[in-house]
Formats: C-alpha cells, structure tokens, sequence
C-alpha cells in the first residue's frame, strides 16, 4: 500500500512547470502538464494562465481505465512502454488498466521529443514520476473529501483508495470526474512513492506494440497510406554534394504509370535537401523502374577527388607532425616516456560505418492549402518540422508531423533529410506523396559514422604501472572544428587516471556527410583504447582484470568542473561482476577458444564485457558467448527490455567488427547492400548473459553504452587464441590463418 502523503524530500520542479486540471471528454480526470526542458521549452508559459500549450498526459475514465500519452519516437528501444510505466507507478494502478497513445510532436507542451543518446531515462524519469504522483495525489484528496477524512490517513493500490480505519474504498473511476473539479496540486510538494514499495518499476513488462509488431500491424512509417498517394523515388547524385546538370524527363514520363518527374535543387547542406530528380508513380515499382531508366549529368563537384586510400595516407602524413588542436595536457608525456622502463607504440584505425536500419528511408508527405502534413519515422521529429518549414518557406505552425513507429535508427534518423525530400516532392506535386528509399540509396546516402586514425605510445614503469599515455587522433574536421561525430573530448577513459597524459588532434576535410551511430564516439574509441590498454597488460606481464583494477585505482569521483564525472568504484563494480560471471581466469578454454575482457563508460553507462571467441585455421572468428555487467543508476525500469537493449547492442557491436565496412572511391560509397555490408548472421550469433548492478545513483539510458566494450573484448579474446593483435576494423581473418 502506498502513503501519498506523508513527507518526503525530492528535487522540486521547475518554476516553469505546471499543471492544469480538466473535465475529460465522456467523463472523468485529465492532467495536462507543462514541464519544460531547457532551451527547447525556453518559450514556455510560466503558469497555468499564460498561454503554453498544454499536454493530456494521463486521462482517468469512469470505467477506470487509465490511458497515457508516450512522449518520444519508439525505435526499437521500448521507450513508448518505459516512460508510461513510470507514470502509471506513481498513479498507483495496474498495469493492466493502462493503455497508451503516441502523443503528437509539440515540444512546448511535452518538452524535447527525440530519440537518442540514451537521453530518456535520465531527461524524464524524475518529471514523469511527478506526473503520476500529481494523479494520485488528487485523486486521493477527492475521496478524503468525499469521507471527511484527512487524506493522510488514506491509501492507494490498484488504482483504488482506501480508507483503512472506517473500511471504505473507491475505485478512481468513480473519483476521476469529481477530482477534475479540484485544484492542482502543487507539482513540489508532492510525495513520490518509495521505491521499496515499486509494483511496475523493476518488474518486466511486454513492449506494448509487440503483439502487433509480431502479426504485421501498420505502425511504421513505411507502412502510411493517405487517399489519392503516389510514390515517390529521388535520385541523387552518387558524389557527395555533386548537383544536377540535366535530366531527360520526357523519356521517365513516357512509362506506363509515371505520373511526374521533375528536377529539385537543393540548398548545399549536408543534412538538408539535396538536388535530385523526383520520378512519382502509381506504385513503387514502377516509379523504381522509370528510375532506372532516367538519364542525368551532374556536376560532380570536388569530392570526387577524395577516397578511403586517400584519407588514410593523409592521416599518417599528420601523425608524424605535431598535432595541431590539443584536446588533454597532464604533466608531461614525453618526458614520462622517455624515462619509462618499457614504451610500447601502436597506430590503430577504424572505418566508416553505416547504419543500415531494417527499415530504409522513408516519409510521406502531403500539402494542401498552404501547409504540410508529415508520417515520418524520425528520431527528431520537431527538428524535422522545423527543417521543412525553413526549406519550404512556411511557418513552422504550418507544418504537421506525425510521429510513426521507426524500424531502427541507430542515430540515422537524427537527420531529417529524407523528411524534407518528401516534403518538397508533396508541394511541388501538389498530391500526397510517399518517398521510398531503396536499400541502395539507404547505404549510400548515409551520415557515416567517421573513420579514425590513432597514433599511441603508452609508458610502463619498471613495476608495470602505467606512467605515461599519448594519443595523437586524426580524424575529419573543417580548421579546428570535429565533423559532426567526429571528435573526441580530453575526458576519454583513460584520461584522469594516468598522471602523464597528452591527447592531441589533426584534422582534414572531407565532403562525406557524418553523423552518430550508437554510442557516438564511443563505439570506436572504445576499441582502441580498450585494445591498447590490453597491449600494455601484456608488456607489463599482468592479468589483464587486474591490469584495470589497478589502473582505477580506489573507489572516488574524477572530473574538474564542466566535465562529467566518472566512478571509478562503479567503473571497478561492473569489471569484477563482468569476471565473476566469465569465471575470468577461473575457467579452461578449449583449444583454439580465447577470452577478452574489456570496459566503457558511455552515455553516462559503466559496462565491462568478457568474450569468449574461437579461431578456426582459415581464420573464422565465432564468438562462443558474452557476459555483460551493467550498471545505469538505482534503477533498471523494466528489465526484460533492458536485458534486450544490452543484448542488441552486443550483437550490433559484433556485426561491426566482423565485417562492417564503408570505403570511398571518388567521392562516392563502394557498397550498396548487406551483400557486401553484411548484418550479423545467425550462425554468428552466441548466447549472451546480462546482469545489472544497482548503484545509488539517478537512473540512466543503456540503448548505447552496452555496445563499446564488445569489439575490443572480442579482439583481445582473438589475441588470446592467436597472439596477434588486431588493430584495424573490421577483423581481417587473413591475418588470423594459419600457415
């Protein structure tokens, strides 16, 4: 039973949030709150009679049924049934009265709507909690009134309140239309339930789509339908950044089918409209087909000079000169080096890598009167309207987007390219349009995660402690400035635990768009770094859990003020839990079997992962299992989905590294398709076991922070079997086969 009113201390909420109370259609209770977030709401009213608009977050019917809008894009990450069961926790109901609506995309009345950087736990856990709390809350004053009783001495379970001396209860149905006559309460004064008593929090519960996920329900974008749709393909240039010349259109036009085509011009940003040639149909298969046909010149522009093999010889050039953006200077590096007892040097290097959602590109579109109405799956939905609204020259009031179902994101549909492509297709149209990418044009019109090159010398003294660290990064910026992903912060583990410590950058350009992949950043600094420190566990001729442990240090707080913390206690939590269930040096492997171990933190996550792999003769890398210890705050809100989130990202992180590659040639992307950019097999797929520590610290995200230790662990494993060190992605089975 739950107390909601006995005194308790929590964070109080924003002075701009509010909360308004109303009568619901039919009958009953709706709370609309305003809590703003940041810049993004900086707009917002700063009470209930200045104007914010406001959102029906919970909505109590007589018959009791509870339903509650869900704020952000579900990718994939069951966040559309996380942040609801938050809500219904503190209204104290059954999860099985609840039902749950996509709420529309309006930033001012719900805060940002996005999905990405493990952002959702930590951004609303508090404010969604309050949200329930204040249900609860009135609900409860209106039966104690009804009793003439003080609501101190009431309790709620199951969406009932009991009053336990006189024996009376009331289901909220019955109290909801009366409880929206009642005032609002005040959003800090109210009591948020003691997680001892969580009946929905820390108990699994099935993501709410997946019954209609399984039988093929229409949730997606792809799957959007309006009266009187064509469909649509956009043809762009294979160069980066290249325009169109010409177009012969009169032949496109003359297919059976092919309503239009015409040309677009773009506007020369990356993540904005780009010139294509727009060929809309009857059906997509034939406006793919007439694709095939259309005939275009385009001006190529200067990227057609760059190339994989070109960026890399480049980056070796700037390794052997002074790095010329310093991004970390502790002590002194290069004198720590030179007295060490043993250096050890290594250049390691990383791929551009695409997304490659199951779902491809995809949004449709119609104009009509003015404005624009949009199904897009997006992972920033507003930053798409507000995009449309610039391109097109309309008021951003003017354009509508509808937040769909999105079959995978990975940090792709952060941009919203394809969205104002359909957009711009729709209103010169002047019909509802439907844009379609081929899987194609999915793989070679991406954001990259951006290829990097790391030049490393790392310090031993004649105790095998590390003494002394030095990376010179190369990567792609314009001056001084990262590419978008491209960069690295002075933070990066193990920076602040190495007393020396010297971390430089190089930038060249590059006209190959980029952008965040899951775990931006993380995913492949964590293999070089993880792999390095592995290469000096070795050298220094130590276990190489301990070699961490050591490094770490004692349990304490590291970070100067504007840096984000990191633990090193949780950090030692998740390694010793990671080894524990491994049996890490406890445990034989068979021939040919090795066992890596490696360490993250990422988005604001602390995970260490062991992996056991098998190398056949012929080079074939299997691995055998993966044990993943986590820690993301006090609590992990509904497990089943936390255990699939850390499941998905190992198995993410093993496709990568066993064969994820983009190469550029004349400026344009090699590969077309998972032929030669191939998803994880299921052969290659192994068991792998999750557990989650429980720490005294606010609840975090984990859709990413699970992904960055895997492919070190797994290249530490494979040295394990082979003795060869793997320093490039992805893994090169000629170089593990035997003679």
């Amino acid at each position: 039973m739950n107390k909601p009113l006995a005194s308790r201390d929590f964070v109080a909420p924003s002075r701009r949030a509010f909360l308004q109370v109303s009568l619901a259609a039919g009958g009953g209770l709706m709370l609309a709150f305003n809590l703003p977030h940041g810049a993004q709401a900086a707009d917002a009213a700063t009470d209930a009679t200045g104007g914010a608009t406001l959102n029906a977050y919970i909505r109590i019917a007589p018959d009791g049924v509870v339903t509650i809008a869900a704020k952000n894009p579900e990718i994939g990450q069951g966040i559309k049934t996380m942040l609801p069961m938050v809500i219904a926790e503190e209204l104290d109901v059954d999860w099985s009265a609840v039902r749950i609506e996509t709420a529309p995309v309006d930033v001012k009345a719900y805060g940002p709507q996005f999905a990405g950087g493990s952002q959702a736990t930590p951004l609303n856990y508090d404010l969604m909690r309050k949200v329930g709390a204040a249900g609860r809350a009135l609900i409860v004053a209106t039966a104690a009134g009804a009793w003439g009783v003080s609501p101190a001495e009431c309790e709620t379970a199951s969406g009932v309140v009991h009053h336990r001396p006189s024996g009376r209860s009331a289901p909220y149905g019955s109290l909801a239309s009366a409880a929206a006559t009642l005032p609002a309460p005040d959003l800090a004064a109210l009591t948020l339930k003691d997680p001892a008593t969580f009946r929905i929090i820390g108990h699994s519960q099935r993501g709410i789509d997946s019954p209609k996920v399984v039988v093929g329900h229409p949730l997606f974008g792809i799957d959007t339908v309006r009266p009187g749709m064509l469909y649509a393909v956009y043809e762009k240039c294979p160069v980066f950044g290249g325009k169109v010349v010409s177009a012969d259109l009169d032949a496109v036009k003359a297919i059976k089918g092919v309503r239009q085509a015409f040309v677009v011009h773009g506007d020369d940003q990356p993540a904005g409209l780009r010139d294509g040639v727009a060929i809309l149909a009857d059906s997509w298969w034939t406006a793919n087909k007439a694709r095939k046909a259309l005939k275009v010149v385009w001006d190529e522009g200067p990227t057609a000079g760059q190339s994989s093999a070109g960026y890399a010889a480049r980056a070796l050039e700037l390794s052997k000169q002074p790095g010329t953006k310093p991004l970390r200077s502790d002590g002194d590096a290069d004198r720590a080096l030179a007295g060490a007892a043993k250096v050890l040097e290594a250049s390691y290097a990383y791929p551009f890598i695409a997304h490659a959602p199951l779902e491809p590109q995809n949004c449709t579109a119609e104009a009509r009167g003015g404005r624009i109405e949009i199904w897009a799956p997006a992972q920033t939905p507003q930053s798409g309207r507000t995009l449309v609204a610039k391109t097109l020259g309309l008021a951003e009031d003017d354009v509508t987007v509808h937040m769909t179902r999105v079959g995978g994101g990975f940090g792709r549909r952060l941009n919203n390219d394809f969205m104002v492509e359909a957009a711009k297709i729709a209103q010169v149209a002047g019909v509802p349009v439907k844009l379609l990418w081929t899987r194609e044009d999915d793989m070679r019109h991406d954001f990259y995660r951006p290829a990097g090159w790391h030049f490393l010398k790392g310090g031993l003294d004649a105790d095998g402690k590390l003494i002394a660290w030095r990376d010179h990064f190369v990567t792609f910026g314009d001056g001084d400035k990262f590419a978008p992903s491209a960069g690295m912060t002075g933070t990066e583990y193990p920076a602040r635990l190495v007393d020396n410590c010297l971390i430089e950058a190089s930038l060249m350009p590059t006209g190959i768009p980029t952008g965040s992949l899951r775990a931006p950043g993380s995913n492949a600094l964590s293999f070089v770094f993880q792999s390095f420190i592995d290469e000096l566990a070795h050298a220094a001729g130590k276990d190489q859990v301990a070699f961490r442990l050591e490094l770490l240090g004692s349990p304490r707080a590291l970070g100067k003020p504007g840096e984000l913390p990191f633990d090193t206690g949780r950090a030692r939590g998740v390694i010793e839990l990671a080894a524990e269930m491994s049996g890490w040096g406890k445990t034989a492997t068979a021939p040919g079997e090795g066992m890596g171990v490696a360490f993250y933190f990422s988005h604001r996550g602390y995970f260490a992962e062991v992996v056991k792999a098998s190398v056949a003769p012929d080079g074939t890398v299997t691995p055998q299992k993966v044990w993943v210890a986590g820690d993301v705050g006090s609590q992990v809100i509904n497990p089943t989905g936390a255990e699939n989130q850390a499941q998905g990202a190992v198995l993410d992180g093993l496709a990568q590294a066993l064969g994820q590659e983009i190469t550029i040639d004349k400026g344009r992307t090699v590969q077309s398709n998972f032929g030669d950019f191939p998803l994880l097999r299921m052969t290659q797929v192994c068991p792998v076991e999750v557990r989650f520590r429980k720490t005294d610290f606010p609840p975090t995200g984990l859709g990413e922070p699970a992904l960055p230790p895997l492919a070190p662990a797994l290249c530490n494993a494979i040295f394990a079997v082979t003795g060869v060190r793997l320093r490039r992605l992805p893994i090169d089975a000629t170089l593990l086969k035997k003679a």
